[in-house]
């Protein structure tokens, strides 16, 4: 079936998205970087600019640069006047991304940040540079938890929050998983259901990125 997905992501972009010059720059510089390939598909990028024009966003906080390509996709959503910041762990990561914003033409309203996100989080919330209209997390998993109550304290009320990478190759149903991501992720999903702060779903997703899928949560 993998053929199948492939072929189906390959047919959306194809007639949904088209040639992306931009798109298509950030995702050779990432290769030739050679970043790992795990980057969200273009129609997967493109889903999270419709969220962020659904939300009217003017703050977009992302989690995981990785080499911009959905950092480039969450601009495009931002309202007029909007502003970007995206917290990359690796300095490498952060300037091959660095380069490919600054092709898609979103210097000025993006900010790449380097260091551990821990540590940048309590900072941009003693900054006050929120609240935020839509915060996309796609970094280390072990640490899901510890972002998820971050975006949680930084979204303002009826913001949007969406977690890459939470099916971990239908794993996740596995309470005995052994890997970190996968129990990183469970804690996520269990602190959810206990303490309801925010709204949420999961979607199973298959396609050129293989057998995941995403949580959409609003805060309530």
């Amino acid at each position: 079936m993998s053929k199948t997905w492939d072929a189906v992501d390959r047919y959306f972009a194809e007639v949904l998205i088209g040639r992306d010059p931009a798109l298509e720059a950030a995702a050779s510089a990432s290769a030739a970087a050679e970043l790992p390939d795990i980057a969200v598909a273009p129609n997967q990028g493109k889903m999270l600019m419709l969220f962020a024009r659904m939300v009217g966003a003017k703050r977009i906080l992302e989690i995981g640069t990785l080499g911009g390509y959905s950092t480039i996709w969450l601009a495009r959503g931002l309202a007029d006047g909007g502003r970007l910041i995206t917290l990359e762990y690796d300095p490498a990561r952060a300037a091959v991304a660095r380069d490919n914003i600054a092709r898609a033409g979103f210097s000025a309203a993006v900010e790449v940040r380097t260091g551990a996100a821990a540590e940048a989080l309590p900072r941009i919330a003693a900054a006050m540079e929120g609240p935020f209209d839509l915060i996309f997390i796609d970094a280390d998993k072990t640490n899901n938890p510890l972002y998820l109550d971050w975006a949680v304290k930084l979204a303002r009320p009826g913001g949007a929050i969406v977690v890459d990478n939470v099916v971990r190759d239908g794993e996740i149903a596995d309470a005995a998983s052994g890997e970190s991501g996968v129990a990183g992720t469970r804690a996520m999903f269990d602190k959810i259901a206990r303490e309801g702060r925010v709204d949420a779903t999961a979607i199973q997703t298959v396609g050129v990125k293989g057998y995941d899928g995403f949580m959409l949560a609003v805060v309530k």
